[in-house]
């Protein structure tokens, strides 16, 4: 019970999920998937994620498991999306299944999962929040590392990327680690 008292409270916000100085995470509306569907398949990051077409996104948004969340900057204008799923997992078990940053090179990237590690940990009381990272995102994979997530192992040829099979690694975080 007192997780699902933890994720009404994130409900209870609104459209707002969470603010620090430079970012805020809201809801994922409907207006927003043109910009969450150019945002996958721009040119530096759809060799990284596997593209949703914009029905998946459509159950996403209304899975009561998933938290989809538009990144803003303090102008309102979107940097990036983030999606997690299993925020109703009885287990604590969150997955990070998409984290894309759209203006690359400001630290939105750190802060933002800074954010995020907020929301499953803080907010959403959760145990472990995982992701996986394609083996070629050194980017991805020096983030996740400098903030404390853990390589368990190698999925391998895991995802079809550009006609070839590709490896991801599964990273994770566990609450006595954040």
């Amino acid at each position: 019970m007192l997780l699902k008292s933890k994720i009404w409270e994130v409900k209870l916000l609104g459209e707002l999920i969470i603010v620090s100085n430079r970012l805020k995470f809201r809801k994922t509306d409907a207006e927003d998937l043109d910009f969450v569907l150019d945002a996958e398949n721009a040119g530096e990051n759809r060799l990284f994620i596997n593209q949703w077409s914009r029905e998946k996104h459509v159950s996403a948004l209304e899975d009561s498991n998933v938290l989809h969340m538009v990144i803003c900057d303090v102008d309102n204008k979107r940097v990036g999306y983030n999606i997690l799923i299993g925020i109703n997992n009885p287990s604590g078990e969150l997955t990070m299944q998409r984290f894309v940053i759209t203006e690359k090179g400001k630290g939105y990237g750190r802060e933002a999962l800074g954010l995020i590690k907020k929301i499953a940990f803080e907010k959403l009381g959760m145990h472990r929040l995982q992701l996986q990272v394609r083996e070629y995102n050194e980017r991805a994979k020096k983030l996740y590392k400098s903030e404390g997530f853990v390589e368990e192992g190698i999925m391998r040829e895991s995802a079809f990327v550009d006609g070839a099979f590709k490896s991801s690694i599964m990273m994770s975080l566990l609450e006595q680690e954040y």
